[in-house]
């Protein structure tokens, strides 16, 4: 699956997007995941409360399952003005 970041996760982590074999079956599983494999993860991850989280391009929850999902997006809350 096609993992993206965004914004400060994106530099937290130092990556864009990469791509992650799991077997997590909901987002909040994805991202237990991706906290266990490194500190950079975990930094990016400590507050998943100002995070959102995109799976296939649609906006979800962390309890979003993940079977045949393709894309999942994590980001900031988006401001307008």
């Amino acid at each position: 699956m096609n993992v993206m970041y965004f914004a400060w996760v994106r530099e937290r982590i130092g990556l864009p997007q990469e791509t992650v074999k799991t077997d997590a079956a909901t987002v909040a599983d994805l991202v237990a995941e991706l906290v266990a494999r490194e500190d950079r993860y975990a930094a990016a991850f400590a507050d998943v409360s100002a995070l959102r989280v995109a799976v296939d391009q649609e906006l979800a929850d962390f309890d979003a399952p993940l079977a045949g999902v393709r894309e999942v997006a994590f980001f900031p809350p988006m401001t307008g003005g």
